[in-house]
């Protein structure tokens, strides 16, 4: 007995949108994990354990992106902190793993432990889009990695 029209068109449009869904989140995994040419690169200085990245977003911009490599184990500490002389602050904070793994949250310290891959990892600086009005929007990115040995007593 054949299906009634209605039922497979009904069903033909529930497996369209599951595609269309599961394509999305596919594309933005692969996004978020893989290193852009567009990201900065975070680069430290030789011997420095910490670097600080000052910044602005303006009007139109929503996100900047920046890029760091880094050991398995390493202890790291990200924190955002609010730049003088504008009205608003980019204070969003979003660490994006070689493995996949996304941890971040608003303002202050939005990473702090041991890294759990080797490989590029990505930093997503955002304005909170429900608190700002869409002016320029400022921040201080403090980023400190403490070399494997250092790390080693804090990660076991």
């Amino acid at each position: 007995m054949p299906i009634p029209y209605y039922k497979a068109a009904a069903l033909a449009t529930r497996c369209m949108q599951t595609l269309v869904i599961s394509t999305v989140l596919a594309s933005m995994s692969a996004n978020s994990a893989t290193a852009k040419n567009s990201d900065t690169p975070i680069r430290f200085s030789k011997g420095a354990i910490s670097i600080v990245v000052t910044g602005k977003l303006n009007h139109n911009d929503n996100e900047r992106w920046y890029r760091f490599d880094a050991t398995r184990g390493q202890y790291a500490v990200i924190n955002i902190t609010p730049l003088a002389g504008t009205s608003e602050t980019a204070n969003v904070g979003v660490l994006h793993m070689p493995n996949g793994i996304q941890d971040g949250g608003k303002g202050g310290i939005v990473y702090q432990g041991c890294l759990p891959a080797t490989g590029t990892y990505r930093l997503r600086i955002a304005r909170n889009l429900m608190a700002t009005e869409g002016k320029i929007a400022s921040y201080n990115v403090e980023l400190m990695i403490l070399p494997t040995y250092a790390s080693h007593p804090l990660c076991k």
